[in-house]
């Protein structure tokens, strides 16, 4: 009982109630086991008790047409189902299958109608959730896929959507075109999600491949819009064929980048993470955190565009030397501020710091590998926050082990889309690779968060608004601001 009662005092709903009701809800719940692959119900079934997850995940998934199920999105541990049923007897708008061995904590409807007369704390906490959290989204996902239009106006169907998108993104629309929010990645499954939409909305790790795009087109989408910069995801050369229109948001905000490349070289540097989880612990020692002086140190910076200058303007302030590689020179820029452009092997043999700026190209794949690598000064540090594939991380893993690389900061990995935005505690890590990183403590991981600032969030907003009032204006394919096309047309 008291493992049900520290659980529910975790979960959103229940959180703020009153011991006593606390209690009383704890035990009104039974434990209950849905093997993988097993279904909770199935859409259209009645409704009859609530439930909060415990361990695992649940799919959400609804009937699309023909009776093909889609995905909508996943519920992971602490999160609520089945609440609207308790106030009124209801269908079930939707399918829950096991994707993993579920454990979860159910509440049959009259015994939540009897907790309800008699607590109203409970009452109160199921009203402010409601309203909170279950109302709209419940409306949404029941209608999302109804053949009526909700109105006239164009519909972006906005994949992946967190909600920090969601507040910047509501900053800047208007009344001239209707999104609608998904909690899904897009992908082949997800894909008919979209049908009714005249344009999709889609970050890193969505799914943009040609299946998608020959799906997108066949439901009627004309335009892509990736709210980001690089679209590597994109099968652009499917997406001519189909006349889809493909836009980005090509810079947000370059400091934004540059700035969480410096904390992970300050940290790693320092051992300030390690150092907080000492002090936390009550250990004051200082074994074990030696770090150098960054001054008058080599840092080489691959690939010199906004976000490489901005990061390079700032380790000039640490008073680094700074040298570069772009496949594009800019020898006045050079020259202003003192950047020293140099071939890359030369760049790997100098640097102490190597910091990742360039795009996904397939000469760029695995930039770093293991000749590479060998190459390097013992000791160096590895910094990206370009593209997970610029990386080998068999080969890094492989230096780590010999002191070749003496720290490595990721905020992108190459298979990151299976992990990265998403809450996967309750899981095991299955990719062997990124399990083994997270072992060193002289590797320090983010999820792709370098560019998760407000200005950087404000401006991808607006950029890609604005890129879907200009594709709504009439302007198409290479008229488009923003447009990328395929290598052939460049």
């Amino acid at each position: 009982m008291a493992q049900r009662l520290a659980f529910l005092g975790s979960v959103e709903l229940t959180s703020d109630l009153p011991a006593e009701t606390l209690a009383a809800v704890a035990q009104a719940a039974e434990p209950r086991t849905v093997a993988a692959g097993e279904e909770l119900f199935r859409e259209g079934d009645r409704g009859s008790y609530m439930f909060i997850v415990r361990t695992g995940q649940l799919e959400v998934r609804k009937a699309g047409e023909a009776g093909r199920e889609v995905t909508l999105r996943l519920m992971g541990p602490r999160e609520v189902g089945g609440l609207t049923s308790m106030a009124v007897a209801k269908r079930r708008s939707a399918t829950l299958r096991a994707r993993s061995e579920v454990t979860l904590l159910a509440i049959e409807r009259e015994r939540f109608l009897a907790l309800l007369a008699a607590h109203p704390e409970l009452v109160r906490a199921v009203m402010a959730f409601l309203s909170a959290k279950v109302r709209g989204k419940t409306y949404q996902l029941a209608t999302l896929l109804e053949d009526r239009p909700r109105d006239a106006r164009p519909r972006v169907a906005f994949f992946d959507a967190k909600p920090y998108d969601r507040r910047f993104f509501a900053e800047q629309v208007g009344d001239d075109f209707a999104i609608d929010y998904l909690e899904a990645n897009l992908g082949p499954e997800t894909a008919p999600l979209a049908s009714g939409a005249t344009a999709v909305c889609a970050f890193v790790n969505d799914d943009l491949g040609r299946p998608v795009i020959e799906q997108m087109a066949a439901l009627g989408v004309e335009l892509v819009a990736m709210r980001c910069a690089g679209y590597n995801n994109v099968d652009l050369l499917a997406a001519a064929e189909h006349q889809l229109s493909v836009v980005r948001v090509p810079a947000y905000s370059p400091h934004a980048v540059a700035e969480h490349a410096v904390a992970l070289i300050l940290t790693l540097n320092r051992k300030t993470h390690r150092a907080y989880n000492r002090v936390r612990e009550g250990n004051f020692s200082l074994n074990g955190l030696v770090g150098f002086d960054l001054h008058g140190r080599t840092a080489g910076i691959v690939g010199l565009g906004q976000i490489g200058r901005c990061l390079a303007e700032a380790l000039l302030g640490f008073g680094m030397t700074v040298i570069a590689n772009d496949a594009h020179r800019d020898e006045a820029y050079a020259q202003r501020t003192g950047v020293r452009y140099v071939e890359l092997e030369a760049l790997v043999r100098q640097s102490d710091v190597i910091s990742l700026h360039a795009p996904l190209l397939p000469e760029t794949h695995h930039l770093i590998n293991a000749g590479r690598i060998a190459q390097m000064k013992p000791g160096v540090m590895i910094i990206n926050t370009g593209r997970g594939g610029l990386v080998d991380a068999a080969a890094l893993i492989a230096g780590l082990k010999t002191g070749q690389i003496g720290a490595a900061g990721l905020d992108v990995y190459e298979e990151e889309s299976e992990y990265f935005f998403e809450d996967r505690s309750d899981r095991v890590i299955t990719d062997d690779l990124l399990a083994r990183l997270m072992t060193f403590p002289n590797v320090l991981i983010t999820s792709h968060q370098a560019f998760l600032t407000d200005v950087a969030l404000r401006n991808i907003a607006t950029t890609t608004v604005a890129n879907v009032r200009e594709f709504l204006g009439g302007k198409r394919g290479a008229a488009l601001s923003n447009a990328v096309l395929p290598p052939a047309t460049r």
